[in-house]
C-alpha cells in the first residue's frame, strides 16, 4: 500500500498560515479595543475637568471672585484647557478640551461641557430657580403659599 504523500506536501504549512492570520486578526481587534478605551478614558477625564472647573467657578462667583479665572486654574490643574466660560446669574458654564493618547500617529482632543449653579428649591411649586444676584422676583405667585389637600 502506498500512501498519497503528494497531497500532504501540498497542504504542508497551511496550519501556519491560518495561525498567523488568526493572530493578525486578534492583534487588530486588540489594538482597536485599546484605541477605543483610550478615547473613552480621555473623554471621562475631560468631563471630570469640566465639572470641577464649573464647580470651582460657581464657588468663586458666590465669593465675589473671578469665576472664569478660577475655572481656568482648576481646568489646568486637571490637565485640560478652558475653551469657553459663560456666567449667567449664579450659573457658570464651561467648555474644556483634554488631550487623548496618540492613536495611529494622531493626537486627538476630547471636548466636554460642565455647568454648575443653584438647584431648584426643594418643594418649589413654581419651578423657578432662586434669584440671581441683583434680580428680584416680581411675580406675586412666588409668595403665595401652596395649600395642601387634607389627607383622607
Amino acid at each position: 500500500m502506498r500512501r498519497n504523500t503528494t497531497k500532504r506536501r501540498a497542504e504542508s504549512g497551511a496550519g501556519t498560515v491560518l495561525g498567523l492570520s488568526m493572530a493578525g486578526v486578534v492583534l487588530f481587534v486588540a489594538m482597536a479595543v485599546v484605541g477605543a478605551t483610550a478615547v473613552v478614558t480621555a473623554h471621562r477625564s475631560a468631563q471630570s475637568a469640566a465639572d470641577l472647573a464649573a464647580l470651582a467657578g460657581a464657588t468663586a462667583l458666590q465669593r465675589g471672585e473671578d469665576a472664569c479665572g478660577q475655572a481656568r486654574h482648576v481646568a489646568r490643574a486637571n490637565r485640560a484647557t478652558l475653551r469657553g466660560c459663560a456666567v449667567e446669574g449664579w450659573t457658570v458654564t464651561v467648555t474644556v478640551t483634554a488631550p487623548s493618547a496618540e492613536i495611529l500617529g494622531r493626537r486627538m482632543e476630547q471636548a466636554a461641557r460642565g455647568r454648575a449653579g443653584p438647584a431648584l428649591r426643594t418643594g418649589s411649586w413654581t419651578g423657578q430657580p432662586r434669584s440671581a444676584p441683583g434680580q428680584r422676583r416680581s411675580s406675586p405667585e412666588a409668595s403665595v403659599p401652596v395649600s395642601r389637600s387634607p389627607r383622607l
